[in-house]
């Protein structure tokens, strides 16, 4: 086993035996496999390995930014082949939480980008319009690279008249390889809440534990077979804690290893990025 850095809360001996009963590994996409742009170089060598040993990997993302199409094409870019059925972005669990628990809501007002608009009216949803006269069943604020002040305004407006608020994702800022602050879904909604004293009834995505419900459904799996892999303690790693599921924390996007020091529950296992990860997995299962 290559000698890069990592630590885990377990023995090595009880490190061995809890990864190998890994069989899936949920991967966290900005910070994680790669950065902005930019494919990480031992991302594609990761994958392959993953392969080799008998792992199943999915992508899951709380950017709800892009449409899933976009997603496949990004990777394609990229070098990664992929289907829809690996991915699952918090865009696609509020629309199937809106399905369970708003069923009646079909018309929303959205602080998304068109390309997650779009999936919503994929998905049979109809997008309300910058006007007091145009009333939404409910509202929905994402991560939105096109926010325009007005609607950031009539969003407060509505949340203050008391209809339905899900906010997509509690992720303060977005990694970039950029020399610039990516304002994600948590600052829009505490701007929101700052203006109105009103919070999202409720915030999907990461840490919310049913992100990996669905795939413990997909592939017939128990919590404890699947690590989940990302960059951000706060999202990643206590979605994994609430899942019952493995969580790994890699240093390669936002979070650094002094944070993590002060985290109150440590990761299962920190790793400097998740080329080491897979050299672990392949070594607890030789």
């Amino acid at each position: 086993m290559a000698q890069e850095f990592y630590r885990s809360i377990y023995s090595t001996d009880e490190l061995r035996a809890r990864l190998k009963d890994i069989r899936h590994v949920a991967l966290d996409m900005d910070g994680t496999i790669y950065m902005g742009m930019s494919l990480f170089d031992y991302t594609k060598p990761f994958l392959q390995q993953l392969s080799e040993i008998g792992v199943s990997y999915s992508f899951l993302t709380n950017n709800p930014s892009k449409s899933i199409a976009d997603y496949l094409h990004k990777l394609h870019t990229m070098g990664i082949e992929a289907t829809e059925e690996v991915m699952y972005t918090t865009a696609l669990a509020t629309i199937d939480y809106l399905k369970t628990h708003l069923p009646n809501a079909k018309r929303l007002f959205m602080l998304g980008t068109p390309s997650m608009v779009s999936e919503f009216v994929k998905a049979g949803f109809e997008p309300t319009a910058d006007d007091p006269d145009d009333v939404p069943d409910a509202m929905v604020v994402a991560f939105d690279m096109t926010l325009d002040y007005s609607r950031l305004c009539r969003a407060a407006w509505w949340a203050q008249q008391g209809i339905p608020y899900v906010a997509t994702n509690p992720d303060r800022v977005c990694p970039t390889d950029q020399k610039v602050v990516l304002v994600d879904c948590g600052s829009i909604c505490k701007c929101i809440e700052h203006a109105t004293g009103r919070q999202p009834d409720i915030t999907l995505g990461k840490p919310d534990p049913n992100m990996l419900t669905g795939i413990r459904q997909r592939y017939g799996l128990e919590a404890s077979e699947i690590a989940m892999v990302g960059d951000r303690i706060y999202t990643d790693v206590q979605m994994a804690f609430n899942a019952g599921a493995m969580g790994v924390l890699v240093l390669s996007g936002e979070t650094t290893l002094e944070i993590a020091d002060e985290a109150p529950r440590q990761p299962d296992i920190i790793a400097d990025n998740i080329g080491t990860l897979g050299n672990l997995l392949e070594w607890a299962k030789k």
